[in-house]
Protein backbone atom coordinates (compact mmCIF):
# COMPACT_ATOMS: atom_id res chain seq x y z
CA UNK A 1 0.00 0.00 0.00
CA UNK A 2 1.15 3.51 -0.73
CA UNK A 3 -0.57 4.95 2.36
CA UNK A 4 -0.06 3.15 5.69
CA UNK A 5 -3.02 1.24 7.12
CA UNK A 6 -5.19 3.41 9.39
CA UNK A 7 -7.14 1.78 12.21
CA UNK A 8 -9.45 3.94 14.30
CA UNK A 9 -11.23 2.84 17.48
CA UNK A 10 -14.34 4.64 18.72
CA UNK A 11 -15.92 3.98 22.13
CA UNK A 12 -13.55 1.04 22.41
CA UNK A 13 -10.04 0.66 23.82
CA UNK A 14 -7.44 -0.17 21.15
CA UNK A 15 -6.45 -3.82 21.25
CA UNK A 16 -3.37 -5.59 19.91
CA UNK A 17 -5.46 -8.69 19.12
CA UNK A 18 -7.96 -6.64 17.09
CA UNK A 19 -5.20 -4.73 15.28
CA UNK A 20 -3.45 -8.02 14.51
CA UNK A 21 -6.69 -9.47 13.09
CA UNK A 22 -7.20 -6.36 10.91
CA UNK A 23 -3.59 -6.48 9.63
CA UNK A 24 -3.96 -10.18 8.81
CA UNK A 25 -7.16 -9.46 6.86
CA UNK A 26 -5.50 -6.58 4.98
CA UNK A 27 -2.53 -8.82 4.07
CA UNK A 28 -4.93 -11.48 2.78
CA UNK A 29 -6.81 -8.85 0.77
CA UNK A 30 -3.57 -7.51 -0.73
CA UNK A 31 -2.61 -10.98 -1.95
CA UNK A 32 -5.67 -10.94 -4.19
CA UNK A 33 -5.63 -7.24 -5.08
CA UNK A 34 -1.99 -6.14 -4.88
CA UNK A 35 -2.73 -2.64 -6.16
CA UNK A 36 -4.58 -1.38 -3.07
CA UNK A 37 -3.29 2.12 -2.38
CA UNK A 38 -4.87 2.75 1.02
CA UNK A 39 -7.11 1.14 3.62
CA UNK A 40 -8.88 2.87 6.50
CA UNK A 41 -10.62 0.75 9.13
CA UNK A 42 -13.02 2.30 11.65
CA UNK A 43 -14.13 0.11 14.54
CA UNK A 44 -16.92 1.31 16.80
CA UNK A 45 -18.64 -0.17 19.84
CA UNK A 46 -22.16 0.93 20.70
CA UNK A 47 -23.60 0.10 24.09
CA UNK A 48 -27.30 0.30 24.57
CA UNK A 49 -29.08 -0.15 27.85
CA UNK A 50 -30.46 -3.66 28.17
CA UNK A 51 -29.08 -4.83 24.81
CA UNK A 52 -25.93 -6.68 23.78
CA UNK A 53 -22.98 -4.59 22.66
CA UNK A 54 -23.05 -3.77 18.94
CA UNK A 55 -19.85 -3.54 16.94
CA UNK A 56 -19.61 -1.67 13.65
CA UNK A 57 -16.67 -2.09 11.27
CA UNK A 58 -16.26 0.21 8.27
CA UNK A 59 -13.63 -0.22 5.57
CA UNK A 60 -12.64 2.43 3.06
CA UNK A 61 -10.30 0.97 0.46
CA UNK A 62 -8.84 2.84 -2.47
CA UNK A 63 -7.18 1.34 -5.53
CA UNK A 64 -6.09 2.89 -8.84
CA UNK A 65 -9.50 2.63 -10.51
CA UNK A 66 -11.81 3.43 -7.63
CA UNK A 67 -12.83 3.06 -4.04
CA UNK A 68 -14.74 0.48 -2.04
CA UNK A 69 -16.62 1.30 1.16
CA UNK A 70 -18.01 -1.55 3.23
CA UNK A 71 -19.68 -1.59 6.65
CA UNK A 72 -20.69 -4.58 8.76
CA UNK A 73 -22.24 -4.94 12.20
CA UNK A 74 -22.32 -7.74 14.72
CA UNK A 75 -23.63 -8.14 18.27
CA UNK A 76 -21.51 -9.60 21.02
CA UNK A 77 -23.01 -12.65 22.62
CA UNK A 78 -21.77 -15.34 25.00
CA UNK A 79 -20.81 -17.81 22.26
CA UNK A 80 -18.98 -15.53 19.80
CA UNK A 81 -16.86 -12.43 19.78
CA UNK A 82 -19.04 -10.11 17.73
CA UNK A 83 -16.17 -7.75 16.94
CA UNK A 84 -14.05 -10.42 15.23
CA UNK A 85 -17.11 -11.58 13.27
CA UNK A 86 -17.82 -8.03 12.11
CA UNK A 87 -14.18 -7.62 11.02
CA UNK A 88 -14.19 -10.92 9.12
CA UNK A 89 -17.53 -10.15 7.43
CA UNK A 90 -16.43 -6.66 6.40
CA UNK A 91 -13.23 -7.93 4.79
CA UNK A 92 -15.05 -10.79 3.04
CA UNK A 93 -17.54 -8.30 1.58
CA UNK A 94 -14.67 -6.02 0.46
CA UNK A 95 -12.89 -8.98 -1.14
CA UNK A 96 -16.03 -10.00 -3.08
CA UNK A 97 -16.61 -6.42 -4.23
CA UNK A 98 -13.01 -6.00 -5.41
CA UNK A 99 -13.10 -9.35 -7.24
CA UNK A 100 -16.39 -8.46 -8.95
CA UNK A 101 -15.08 -5.09 -10.07
CA UNK A 102 -11.87 -6.67 -11.34
CA UNK A 103 -13.83 -9.20 -13.39
CA UNK A 104 -16.00 -6.48 -14.89
CA UNK A 105 -12.94 -4.41 -15.79
CA UNK A 106 -11.33 -7.42 -17.51
CA UNK A 107 -14.59 -8.22 -19.28
CA UNK A 108 -14.71 -11.64 -17.59
CA UNK A 109 -18.32 -11.32 -16.46
CA UNK A 110 -20.61 -13.91 -17.94
CA UNK A 111 -23.40 -12.66 -20.11
CA UNK A 112 -26.45 -14.80 -20.45
CA UNK A 113 -27.62 -15.19 -23.99
CA UNK A 114 -31.33 -14.68 -24.53
CA UNK A 115 -32.70 -17.78 -26.25
CA UNK A 116 -34.22 -17.24 -29.70
CA UNK A 117 -37.75 -16.05 -29.03
CA UNK A 118 -40.65 -14.24 -30.55
CA UNK A 119 -44.39 -13.71 -30.41
CA UNK A 120 -47.08 -15.55 -32.36
CA UNK A 121 -48.06 -12.95 -34.94
CA UNK A 122 -50.57 -14.87 -37.05
CA UNK A 123 -52.21 -18.22 -36.39
CA UNK A 124 -54.24 -20.43 -38.70
CA UNK A 125 -55.50 -23.05 -36.23
CA UNK A 126 -57.82 -24.80 -38.66
CA UNK A 127 -54.95 -25.30 -41.15
CA UNK A 128 -52.28 -26.14 -38.50
CA UNK A 129 -49.71 -23.41 -39.02
CA UNK A 130 -48.77 -19.88 -38.01
CA UNK A 131 -46.08 -17.20 -38.00
CA UNK A 132 -43.81 -15.92 -35.21
CA UNK A 133 -42.50 -12.34 -35.18
CA UNK A 134 -38.85 -12.33 -34.01
CA UNK A 135 -37.27 -9.35 -32.15
CA UNK A 136 -35.48 -8.25 -35.34
CA UNK A 137 -38.82 -8.09 -37.20
CA UNK A 138 -38.29 -11.32 -39.13
CA UNK A 139 -41.39 -13.44 -39.62
CA UNK A 140 -40.87 -17.19 -39.17
CA UNK A 141 -43.30 -19.86 -40.41
CA UNK A 142 -44.14 -22.81 -38.15
CA UNK A 143 -46.25 -25.95 -38.57
CA UNK A 144 -48.25 -27.63 -35.80
CA UNK A 145 -45.68 -30.50 -35.81
CA UNK A 146 -42.95 -28.03 -34.76
CA UNK A 147 -44.82 -27.03 -31.60
CA UNK A 148 -43.27 -28.85 -28.61
CA UNK A 149 -45.24 -31.25 -26.47
CA UNK A 150 -48.37 -31.03 -28.62
CA UNK A 151 -49.30 -27.57 -27.32
CA UNK A 152 -50.41 -26.13 -30.66
CA UNK A 153 -53.99 -25.74 -29.34
CA UNK A 154 -52.67 -23.58 -26.46
CA UNK A 155 -51.20 -20.97 -28.84
CA UNK A 156 -52.92 -17.69 -29.55
CA UNK A 157 -51.88 -14.46 -31.26
CA UNK A 158 -49.54 -12.64 -28.87
CA UNK A 159 -48.24 -15.81 -27.13
CA UNK A 160 -44.49 -15.52 -26.38
CA UNK A 161 -42.55 -18.54 -27.67
CA UNK A 162 -39.04 -19.89 -27.97
CA UNK A 163 -38.33 -20.35 -31.64
CA UNK A 164 -35.53 -22.50 -33.04
CA UNK A 165 -35.13 -21.69 -36.72
CA UNK A 166 -34.38 -24.63 -39.06
CA UNK A 167 -31.17 -24.62 -41.08
CA UNK A 168 -31.85 -23.30 -44.58
CA UNK A 169 -35.17 -21.78 -45.56
CA UNK A 170 -38.50 -23.21 -46.45
CA UNK A 171 -40.28 -22.40 -49.71
CA UNK A 172 -41.60 -19.09 -48.32
CA UNK A 173 -38.68 -18.04 -46.08
CA UNK A 174 -37.49 -18.90 -42.57
CA UNK A 175 -39.13 -21.90 -40.95
CA UNK A 176 -39.12 -22.96 -37.29
CA UNK A 177 -37.93 -26.42 -36.32
CA UNK A 178 -39.23 -26.05 -32.74
CA UNK A 179 -41.76 -23.73 -31.09
CA UNK A 180 -42.30 -23.78 -27.35
CA UNK A 181 -44.66 -21.47 -25.42
CA UNK A 182 -42.90 -19.61 -22.58
CA UNK A 183 -43.61 -16.94 -19.97
CA UNK A 184 -42.84 -13.40 -21.10
CA UNK A 185 -41.49 -12.15 -17.74
CA UNK A 186 -37.83 -12.84 -18.59
CA UNK A 187 -37.63 -11.81 -22.23
CA UNK A 188 -37.15 -8.39 -23.82
CA UNK A 189 -40.20 -7.08 -25.66
CA UNK A 190 -40.72 -7.88 -29.33
CA UNK A 191 -41.74 -4.93 -31.45
CA UNK A 192 -44.86 -5.48 -33.47
CA UNK A 193 -44.81 -4.02 -36.95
Amino acid sequence: MQVPLQITFRHLEPSEAVESQVREQVDRLERHRERITSCRVAIEAIRRKGLAKLFKVRLDITYPRGEVAVARESYEDQRHDGLMIAIRDAFEAAHRTLMDRGERQRGAVKSHEVPPHGVVERLFSDQGYGFVRMPDGQEVYFHRNAVAEGTFEMLAVGTPVRCEIAEGEGVKGAQASTIKPIGSHHLPPVERV
